[in-house]
């Protein structure tokens, strides 16, 4: 497995890491003993890097985690923790708390769901608009001090909000939605982090499924499948990205790999300081997207990529018209 560093103060990591989410119903109904067979699979193969959220599945995605990590040794992998987001018993949209003591209580939940005495990233899930970003991150900084987290991580914030996060205290790395249909973070985002010396995490980069090369014209999300509610799965807009998803399709033939592996490729060469994250919740979804790792672009592969999906090409929001003003950038 190849190897990436989060910025000039963060961890090294698998070049490609796992993103937990979708083992906790976020995508529909999931197996619980595949989940977990798909977590020792990705150990298995080298990958360090594990993503969660302390509101994924209300806790279910980190007792799920501590169950299929029990007995592996905890230096052979990394866990990267998102806080902040409340939820309740009743459909709509949620609230925010990063205040310092929501900070210290949503870690020691975690700590006890996770079975473990540190988090390796811990990160707010979206930016409070409440509580100054400095009071969050100085919670954070405590909480490193006291050995509890090793690194400050942010997520889905703008370039000013990186600014000041960081002048508090050294941030590894940034987690926020990058693939060739979601491009917002290069004019601004993506030099900032390169200034300052900080990593990303890049989720998103099968666009939800959505350009995996997997999802069917017609098809229908699952109950329970946040896609259902995503403006670019929409019957008005699907039909158009499933045709880009085609154009990606020819020129993943030239390469011999599929679909999947060519957008998962793409975002590994926008740079070495980019980890692309991948939602697998099944072994057959993972061990496609290992070999993404081993494809490599040159310019002539980037620029028809590129034809086939321009910046902007994809139609539709990438969240609700109620998330999409948390973003701190847009599409």
């Amino acid at each position: 497995m190849q190897k990436r560093t989060l910025g000039s103060t963060g961890p090294a990591v698998s070049a490609l890491g796992l993103g937990a989410m979708s083992m906790s119903g976020s995508y529909g109904e999931v197996d619980r003993a595949e989940s977990i067979a798909t977590v020792h699979a990705a150990l298995e193969a080298g990958v360090t890097l594990i993503d969660t959220g302390d509101f994924y599945g209300m806790g279910h995605n980190e007792l799920l985690l501590a169950e299929a990590l029990r007995g592996r040794d905890r230096d052979s992998y990394l866990l990267s923790v998102k806080f902040g987001e409340l939820r309740g018993p009743l459909p709509g949209p949620g609230a925010r708390d990063c205040r310092p003591e929501a900070v210290r209580n949503f870690l020691a939940h975690s700590l006890t769901r996770l079975g473990t005495d540190h988090v390796d990233i811990y990160r707010p899930a979206r930016l409070d608009p409440a509580v100054p970003i400095e009071e969050t991150v100085g919670a954070i900084k405590e909480l490193i001090e006291a050995g509890y987290v090793r690194h400050l991580g942010l997520s889905e914030v703008d370039a000013a909000t990186i600014r000041r996060a960081h002048a508090v205290h050294p941030v590894a790395d940034l987690q926020i939605e990058y693939s060739v249909i979601s491009r917002a973070v290069e004019p601004d985002i993506l030099p900032t982090l390169r200034e300052l010396g900080i990593g990303m995490t890049a989720y998103g980069v099968l666009g939800r499924g959505l350009i995996s090369g997997h999802w069917k014209p017609g098809r229908e999300a699952a109950p329970g499948d946040f896609r259902a509610y995503s403006p670019r799965f929409a019957k008005e807009n699907v039909e158009h990205n499933l045709a880009l998803v085609e154009a990606l399709r020819a020129v993943a033939e030239t390469k011999g790999c599929t679909v999947a592996q060519l957008v998962i490729a793409w975002v590994a060469a926008q740079g070495e300081d980019i980890v692309p994250l991948v939602g697998a919740r099944t072994r057959e979804r993972l061990a496609e997207a290992l070999p993404a790792l081993g494809v490599r672009l040159t310019e002539d592969d980037l620029a028809a990529i590129e034809k086939a999906v321009p910046r902007g090409a994809a139609r539709g929001d990438r969240y609700p018209a109620a998330a999409m003003s948390a973003l701190g950038v847009g599409n």
